[in-house]
């Protein structure tokens, strides 16, 4: 919840940064189980998925053409914008004491 609400503050709507969170962290990676997981309707998760495309954030595979369900990743852009509040600090290697 608190991907979303901090991609939400960087420009995304909340169904957006919902859709990357939920990427970002493996909870769903189909626009059908995202919408019955969060009982969004499945037009509307659709529609965001296609603007996140269009915006770079995602890339879509297949869809389903009976139940329009549609498969996406995260782009490397996205996985930057998800990843961006936890960096990860390299301290080099560890040095045992004698």
């Amino acid at each position: 919840m608190a991907l979303a609400e901090r991609l939400a503050g960087d420009g995304l709507d909340g169904l957006s940064a919902g859709i990357v969170a939920a990427a970002a962290l493996d909870i769903a990676r189909d626009s059908r189980s995202f919408a019955n997981r969060l009982g969004v309707a499945h037009a509307l998760v659709l529609r965001a998925c296609v603007t996140l495309a269009e915006d770079g954030i995602l890339t879509l595979g297949q869809r389903d053409e009976r139940t329009q369900r549609l498969f996406y990743d995260l782009t490397l852009q996205g996985e930057r914008l998800a990843l961006a509040p936890f960096p990860v600090q390299y301290r080099g290697p560890e040095r045992r004491q004698p």
